[in-house]
């Protein structure tokens, strides 16, 4: 298959122009799903940032549970005990 020479230049140039043009409009779509990508990106890390804080507060606050039931444990024994003693 062989393309024709073309017969006009200004036709080509013209066909050059509606090419840049659908170019043009082909890059701003792609930039314009690659900025709404890197904002989703950008959202995604905070909300990560956000529940490793949460997470991370959570831990903290749960350290207390295991010596307050141990501490709990132990009262009991301790009174457990003292009533048996008064017996």
């Amino acid at each position: 298959m062989t393309i024709p020479p073309p017969s006009d230049p200004a036709a080509v140039a013209v066909e050059l122009e509606k090419l840049r043009g659908t170019v043009e409009t082909g890059f701003a779509t792609v930039n314009g799903s690659l900025a709404l990508v890197a904002q989703r990106t950008d959202q995604t890390d905070r909300r990560i940032d956000d529940h490793a804080k949460r997470l991370a507060a959570l831990e903290r606050a749960r350290w207390p549970l295991p010596s307050l039931a141990a501490l709990v444990g132990v009262i009991g024994l301790a009174l457990g005990l003292y009533q048996l003693i008064q017996n």
